[in-house]
């Protein structure tokens, strides 16, 4: 989905992936263009990586979004938020538009050795239609011209929606469908709010909810397709239409939940680290059934597992900085399959049958995504900083960023 003080979303990105002879395929969106941490290609991924260019990102945990062969990303200037559009072949800064204020609850130094993190924008922009839509910390949405960076509209949630910020501020990303944007955080009868892409027209809002630092899902579950938001009071889906309730299920809240809901058939898995712990739940006839539930156990800080191939791959650990271990992970039973540690509380993502880490120390890791062992590819240190933030592949690089810097890379 995304830090902070020991907290930070890294609402990074991934990328289509598919690395040798591949189709150009853009990657629009936090977790990709399906918003799932997958992403199709035509053959695998085999070499040595290739550093393509490499540039400054100031502050921050934004991951990258790809299209139109424009890398996007925000950062952090002269005391505010600046999504900043980069030439994706060569690194060369397009243009950049200043956003809210860059200020925060507290975080601390950026060194890679500080598990603090630092400060800096927690959120990823959505590129969609030739538009741009970013939500920064203080929960201003705007949507801007992705040639350009020009402001079309934008709408303030905490000035005009009786926002609710949460510690740490905002780290959700927007999230749009075939005509709508979706946000968290607004007041009584309004917490979840859709807008219309290319007005910025309200289109429905609803509910009294407090939000957290994950990223909604769009989803279909039984051929019926809905929005998830990952709530203080629990999972809860609406029709991405009219924002009418289809179920919701309690889920406990302790200081933030970051992680995203990941979806599998009729299934949901969610997990929150600060002692919470996953539960996975059965939907059917409009009602949430859990299936089983590890308190304190299968914590994913900020990093959403991926689903691939009947299994969960991803961060499982809290705190664990620099320690903490890739997993696979059975997700009807919570059995873990295998365990690979010293990733710390990076992110990945699956593509092509293979899983692309990045720890939280920069380095690159391709692994098979298999239950069968741990099988490592390769692995190579490619940023300094640290890198909280979602890999992002697109037309075969790979983009990643840390707190200090962004780079692409390719294998030859």
């Amino acid at each position: 989905m995304t830090r902070f003080t020991t907290f930070v979303s890294c609402f990074c990105l991934v990328a289509s992936f598919g690395i040798g002879t591949v189709k150009a395929q853009q990657w629009t969106f936090y977790r990709g263009p399906n918003g799932d941490g997958t992403a199709t290609a035509e053959s695998g991924i085999e070499g040595k990586l290739k550093v393509h260019w490499k540039v400054p990102t100031e502050m921050g945990f934004s991951s990258f979004s790809i299209s139109d062969g424009k890398a996007l990303t925000i950062v952090a200037r002269s005391g505010k938020e600046v999504c900043i559009a980069l030439d994706s072949d060569n690194g060369k800064e397009l243009w950049a538009t200043e956003l809210g204020s860059n200020a925060y609850d507290g975080g601390g130094g950026a060194g890679a050795m500080n598990n603090k993190g630092g400060d800096g924008p927690r959120s990823t922009p959505t590129i969609d239609g030739g538009l741009v839509y970013v939500y920064d910390a203080q929960m201003k949405l705007y949507c801007l011209d992705l040639a350009t960076g020009n402001l079309k509209w934008s709408q303030d949630i905490l000035k005009d929606y009786g926002g609710r910020n949460i510690r740490w501020q905002n780290a959700t990303s927007p999230v749009v469908d075939e005509a709508r944007v979706f946000v968290v955080g607004g007041g009584k009868g309004q917490s979840m709010i859709a807008f219309d892409k290319k007005s910025g027209d309200v289109v429905w809002k609803t509910g009294d909810e407090k939000m957290t630092h994950a990223t909604p899902l769009l989803t279909s579950i039984g051929g019926q397709k809905q929005i998830l938001f990952f709530m203080q009071s629990g999972i809860l889906a609406l029709s991405q239409d009219s924002g009418k309730e289809f179920w919701r299920t309690k889920f406990p809240f302790s200081v933030s939940t970051a992680a995203s809901p990941v979806v599998f058939g009729d299934h949901v898995y969610g997990s929150a680290g600060y002692g919470v712990g996953a539960k996975l739940f059965k939907v059917s006839n409009g009602k949430a059934k859990m299936v089983w539930e590890k308190p304190n156990r299968l914590m994913n800080h900020w990093s959403t597992p991926v689903f691939h191939d009947g299994h969960l791959y991803g961060m499982f650990s809290f705190k664990k900085y620099g320690r903490g271990p890739l997993q696979c992970v059975d997700p009807m039973t919570g059995e873990v399959k295998w365990t690979e540690p010293g990733f710390g509380p990076g992110n990945c993502i699956v593509a092509n049958g293979k899983v692309i880490a990045l720890s939280d120390s920069g380095e690159i890791v391709i692994a098979k995504a298999s239950p069968e062992k741990y099988s490592e590819i390769s692995r190579d240190k490619v940023l300094d900083g640290k890198c909280w933030s979602m890999p992002a592949l697109s037309d075969g690089k790979i983009y990643v960023r840390s707190t200090t810097e962004g780079a692409c890379v390719s294998f030859e």
